[in-house]
């Protein structure tokens, strides 16, 4: 294979720099690699090879200017290897994870290279430098000196070894969790089975039955978390218990995609690497370079929730209880899988609302031109055009370009809404192409969701909590898309992790704002809106069941904290008694109410990015409801109001410090009052 026959290797000739999908094939991946890191060696070396004293020109943003060829083709490839991750992308995906942590080492722990930063960063009182390239040299050496730049050579050895071992590994877990999700999906012989599901639901699960050449069956696939949507509608309390068993039990079966000798191994050697860095765990290790600052204070705000929560949830457990007591022929004691059924039905007699039943107002295509888009147009003035003629990475992703307010185009948005078997559980967005001033990009995004098929010609009726999931992930691609910086370091969502959840909890609010709703929220056949009545109760519940869902996250954050916070000295055997052992500790050892997500199939931590970070939800979530108070006490949905959070906030990308661009926008630092309020847990 020559290069010219190999589309990665050339500029993409769509718009937006848009990778030529239509043309790449799964071998055309690791060449393209290959050549891309080879570039980029070269051009580190042209760095550090010039004979005069460091400069920010010659040695920062060199660096920047560097590595262009690698990023399009990692961007392009690691989009597909989570989206549609066939079987030939899977073993790509494998081959490269040490390639590319060997990569990144040999950049990241080049000495020459260090030397040139640091000499920069010394200088910097004396650097005629504007805020954001100042900000830049500052991250450039924390960064390196961070992952290991200052070490000697011996350590660097073993650090290199370290990081390809746990890239090998983390591509490891998300094969076994995908497979396994996969062969754990429950197939419904009799659709009574699943009496309490819609017509719509009915047709999505026969549809997946189908693909799997299951046909007259229904096949029920597994979300990322514990539970299931399915949970608060099925009557039939033998099939929410078998849901509810496959979901618990992925990739701990003692069978080929077992993940727990896979993490307790992750786990082992991120403690090592942290001691190898001077660090005592990997949560201390990693907290030093957020805003947490460190694993205590991450701890101190889980155990400040913790408790309140946990008893809440106990509260609400007696009123689960109270109405299975009240309603049922016989009486049993509740459990994990009949929580969400009997909530709803107390909700029902609480607030004489049923979120089942609303799904006919949130029809897919509705909720995403009528409402997140309505939402940011009302705020930033942006507007999104479907752009068919541009081919994306699967036929199911569309691509949308966004223009700004003065008609001049932004980038494009990419929406890959609906499962599927070769793609990862859960929802995120990552970017495709990043913007930069300084190399003359911008920004393309995309969305990906979960949301099961309905058969041809059926509408897509979205849950709450998925029009919640479709609102928050628009609320990252918002902050990829505003992201406006010279440098690609600081580009879209490139912030401090426990940072970055921030805007996309934030553009959750608009979901039952009355403009916004009342414009979105149109039963699919009759175009009626929402009657205020019910709105009106729907907002009351926004506390509603909040013991429940604060105590599953935070006993998912605390898991991770505690995996990420044992010494090298500290090996797991039992995974499951470690578990409950740490869930014990923080008094969220509830079985009815279980972690949102266990040890193997915890992918965030083990095969994402968040270990030791997944406490970064509710530490973004006291800037988010704070900011909530600041657009309800500025007016709300206005331009004026978007135009200063985009200004001071979201297009500040990573450029500054997020705190201090917080305070900028808010004129003071977040206080945890509102988030108190908001779940629950004053008092």
């Amino acid at each position: 294979m020559t290069d010219a026959s190999n589309p990665l290797l050339q500029p993409s000739a769509l718009p937006y720099g848009l990778p030529d999908y239509a043309n790449i094939r799964p071998e055309h991946y690791l060449p393209a690699f290959e050549a891309a890191f080879a570039e980029h060696l070269s051009e580190i070396s042209r760095i550090t090879m010039v004979r005069s004293m460091p400069t920010f020109e010659n040695t920062i943003e060199a660096l920047e200017r560097s590595g262009e060829l690698l990023d399009r083709v990692a961007h392009a490839f690691y989009t597909v290897s989570s989206a549609d991750a066939t079987p030939e992308i899977q073993a790509v995906d494998e081959e490269l994870a040490p390639l590319m942590a060997a990569h990144d080492d040999a950049i990241t722990l080049d000495a020459a290279l260090y030397w040139r930063v640091r000499q920069v960063h010394e200088q910097l009182g004396s650097l005629d430098l504007d805020a954001e390239q100042r900000y830049l040299v500052e991250r450039w050496f924390r960064e390196m000196t961070h992952a290991g730049a200052a070490l000697d050579d011996e350590a660097k050895a073993r650090l290199t070894q370290l990081n390809q071992q746990l890239s090998t590994l983390s591509t490891t877990f998300e094969r076994n969790l995908l497979n396994d999700t996969n062969e754990l999906a429950v197939v419904f012989d009799d659709a009574a089975d699943l009496d309490g599901l819609s017509s719509g639901e009915l047709s999505a699960a026969a549809r997946a039955a189908s693909d799997r050449g299951l046909d007259g069956r229904h096949l029920i696939s597994l979300p990322l978390f514990t539970g299931h949507p399915y949970l608060a509608q099925l009557c039939d309390r033998e099939s929410r218990r078998r849901i509810m068993a496959a979901s618990l039990a992925r990739a701990s079966r003692d069978n080929d995609n077992d993940n727990r000798p896979v993490l307790a191994e992750i786990v082992r050697l991120r403690a090592e690497r942290a001691a190898l860095l001077g660090y005592d765990s990997h949560a201390a290790y990693v907290t030093a370079d957020e805003t947490a600052g460190t694993p205590e204070a991450v701890e101190r705000m889980l155990r400040e929730l913790a408790a309140p929560s946990a008893r809440n949830a106990r509260s609400e457990r007696e009123a689960l209880q109270a109405i299975v007591d009240e309603t049922e022929p016989v009486a049993f004691p509740v459990e994990a899988h009949d929580w969400s059924f009997y909530t709803e039905k107390v909700r029902t007699a609480r607030y004489d609302i049923d979120t089942a039943a609303l799904r006919p107002w949130f029809e897919a295509e509705r909720v995403l031109q009528d409402g997140a888009f309505f939402a940011a147009t009302r705020l930033y003035g942006v507007t999104f055009t479907e752009r068919a003629d541009i081919p994306s990475y699967h036929p199911g992703a569309r691509v949308f370009e966004v223009f700004d307010a003065d008609g001049s185009a932004l980038g494009l948005y990419v929406l890959d809404l609906y499962t599927r078997d070769a793609k990862r559980g859960g929802a995120w967005m990552n970017p495709i192409v990043s913007q930069s001033r300084l190399r003359g990009t911008a920004p393309v995004v995309v969305n990906n969701l979960n949301v099961a098929q309905p058969g041809e010609g059926e509408p897509t009726l979205l849950t709450l909590d998925e029009v919640t999931t479709l609102f928050h992930e628009f609320g990252h691609a918002l902050h990829g898309l505003f992201a406006t910086v010279t440098y690609p370091h600081f580009a879209g969502t490139n912030v401090f992790r426990d940072f970055v959840e921030f805007p996309s909890q934030v553009n959750e609010m608009w979901i039952l704002w009355p403009e916004v709703l009342d414009n979105y929220a149109r039963h699919h056949e009759t175009g009626e809106p929402l009657d205020p009545a019910v709105v009106e109760r729907l907002r009351a519940t926004e506390a509603f069941d909040q013991g429940h869902a604060t105590s599953e996250y935070l006993a998912a954050a605390w898991l991770d904290q505690a995996w990420h916070r044992i010494g090298t000295d500290a090996g797991v055997d039992d995974v499951a008694a470690f578990e409950a052992a740490a869930l014990a500790d923080i008094g969220l050892d509830d079985p009815v109410v279980p972690t949102r997500y266990s040890s193997a199939y915890f992918a965030h931590v083990f095969s994402g990015g968040y270990s030791a970070g997944y406490y970064s939800y509710i530490w973004s979530e006291v800037l988010d409801a704070d900011t909530v108070e600041w657009f309800r006490e500025n007016g709300g949905l206005t331009r004026e109001n978007g135009d200063r959070f985009r200004s001071r906030l979201l297009g500040v990308g990573g450029a500054k410090d997020p705190l201090e661009a917080y305070r900028d926008f808010r004129g003071r630092n977040a206080e945890i009052a509102p988030l108190l309020k908001r779940r629950g847990l004053e008092g």
